[in-house]
């Protein structure tokens, strides 16, 4: 139910109830209506109509004239780690090893586009394959943007589905580069591979609404991931 003691805004905390309820819903199936919802929820219609709104903005429902509201076709979405280890055939599954809060230095704060010195989450975590060690990664996200991630988001959950259920934070764009190199101590030892072994060196950066929400750096083992790119003329 909508908690009003929650910092986060009524029609945001209704967003993430209905986006909990069209995720296991079919295609084209039909929402109940405005006035239910304010029934249901008892909230008024203008917050049912702000959270209704993002929800066709973000294309995750759509209006039909003369039947109402209903579940839109999934749109495409970054991929995560689990989708990614799915599409080979693999279990996914995450580890956390740690989480702190900290105050941005000039070059994270540079590609974060915030200021020096602003609050950033800061969460390490081991990705494992069919329980096998996969890749680490340190993700950083502006604390302006999820105050109080560390307590909403389950421990070993996916960081996108909290940001996107708990603050309304939809990644729309993204840029991300990839090298290759020798595996570092700190790179090695959760991997579990030789020290100076070849890995790949990710570094992604994802934007909702022109703002940066999310910066990981990733550390893949070379000789259990391939990377595939799609062309287009």
């Amino acid at each position: 139910m909508i908690d009003p003691s929650v910092p986060l805004p009524k029609y945001l905390q209704l967003r993430a109830l209905l986006l909990d309820t069209i995720s296991r819903l079919p295609m084209d199936a039909l929402i109940p209506s405005e006035r239910e919802l304010c029934r249901r929820f008892n909230v008024s219609r203008t917050t049912v109509r702000q959270a209704v709104d993002q929800l066709v903005v973000e294309e995750r429902l759509r209006r039909v004239p003369g039947k109402g509201m209903v579940v839109a076709r999934p749109p495409n979405r970054f991929q995560s780690f689990a989708d990614d280890m799915h599409a080979l055939g693999m279990s996914a599954s995450c580890v956390d090893l740690g989480t702190q809060t900290i105050e941005a230095d000039a070059d994270l704060a540079d590609l974060l586009g915030t200021a020096p010195g602003a609050p950033v989450h800061v969460l390490h975590r081991l990705r494992l394959a069919d329980g096998q060690p996969m890749a680490v990664e340190r993700s950083y996200i502006p604390a302006a943007l999820a105050p109080d991630l560390f307590e909403r988001r389950r421990p070993g959950g996916s960081l996108f589905k909290a940001l996107e259920r708990e603050f309304g934070i939809v990644t729309d764009t993204g840029d991300q580069t990839i090298e290759a190199g020798p595996a570092t101590d700190n790179e090695a030892e959760p991997l579990d591979i030789p020290q100076g072994g070849t890995v790949f060196h990710l570094r992604r950066r994802t934007f909702s609404r022109g703002a940066c929400a999310e910066l990981t750096f990733s550390t893949y083992r070379a000789d259990r991931y391939r990377i595939h790119l799609g062309l287009k003329p």
